[in-house]
């Protein structure tokens, strides 16, 4: 009998990569652990090397990494963790990717392009993740391209009741900065009492990357506050392009919310100057003290997260955290 207890006594072990401890740390704090010590160093040419300090026999591991600039390290690190894990004999590795990397890559605009989104999944399997956590896709369909688990968390929920404590929703207008967003939208409107819609019209150069040309809104917004949403944000074009062009149409207040705050150099100065309020983003990736400008509330992923490593390390319901609706 105690043999069988001990092979099936379970384990939670958390393992940080570099590129956002600050995260991991307040993950730690929720689930009342300790994160497992390592050792990581970069090599002079480059290369990373991995070695945990305890064992992970047997282990459920989680290992959680954000993906900043400069990215393509930060990927290389995580995928050299889950090897480490997988020949120290962890039991089940899970890949905590609170900002999916690559994931604007989803599919072939046109002939001998990439899916590179689709990549990084195929190395995170290679490497020996079992399963994934991950918050606010891109797309959806990214889910499809790992074999295994997915669970796709939401910071929607949190988002929107912020807005809701701080802004009420008499007067709320869900816009999406695009046609694309629209279906994100609608969730929002629920979750804000059944609030209307607006979208801005744009065009986008596919010759060029990170610029966008926004047109005119459709849908009312005048004197509205409007609740201006994205899963990203990068250098800040399409958003403050956006805000310009709902104010033109009369629109009171402007309040941007964005799940990742990826703010590449010019973020911070468009979103300081575009005339919105308040932007709202959550720390699924760093927000360094140079990237930050008076008007940026950061929320915290970690109890979100924290909660889904809990529901799936006790084999517990991940969908349940949004009410069965996920």
């Amino acid at each position: 009998m105690t043999a069988n207890w001990i092979d099936n006594q379970k384990n939670l072990m958390l393992f940080s990569g570099r590129a956002h401890p600050e995260l991991a740390e307040q993950v730690a704090k929720e689930l009342d652990i300790q994160i497992t010590p390592q050792t990581a160093t970069d090599f002079a040419n480059g290369e990373i090397f991995v070695r945990f300090e305890e064992s992970v026999r047997g282990s459920d591991a989680f290992v959680l990494q954000s993906h900043p600039a400069p990215l393509n390290q930060w990927v290389m690190e995580q995928l050299i963790m889950i090897d480490a894990l997988k020949r120290g004999s962890a039991k089940r590795i899970t890949a905590v990717l609170p900002f999916y990397p690559y994931a604007r890559q989803d599919k072939k605009h046109r002939g001998r392009e990439p899916i590179s989104a689709r990549l990084i999944a195929d190395l995170l399997k290679t490497a020996g993740a079992d399963r994934i956590i991950t918050v606010d896709l891109h797309t959806d369909q990214i889910q499809g391209f790992f074999d295994g688990p997915v669970d796709h968390m939401h910071a929607q929920g949190q988002l929107a009741e912020y807005v809701r404590e701080n802004y009420g929703t008499e007067n709320i207008c869900v816009v999406s900065p695009d046609a694309g967003r629209v279906k994100v939208a609608e969730k929002w409107a629920d979750a804000l009492d059944g609030a209307p819609l607006a979208f801005v019209h744009k065009t986008r150069d596919p010759l060029v990357p990170n610029q966008v040309k926004s047109n005119r809104v459709v849908g009312d917004v005048s004197g509205r506050t409007c609740v201006l949403i994205d899963d990203m944000i990068d250098t800040g074009g399409t958003i403050a392009g956006a805000v310009k062009v709902l104010k033109d149409a009369g629109a009171g207040d402007v309040i941007i919310a964005t799940t990742h705050g990826i703010f590449s150099h010019p973020a911070a100065e468009r979103l300081a100057a575009c005339g919105a309020k308040e932007v709202i983003a959550t720390n699924t990736l760093p927000i360094p003290e140079e990237k930050q400008f008076p008007t940026l509330t950061v929320l915290s992923i970690a109890p979100l997260l924290a909660r889904t490593i809990k529901e799936v390390f006790e084999n517990g319901s991940v969908t349940s955290l949004f009410n069965g609706s996920a």
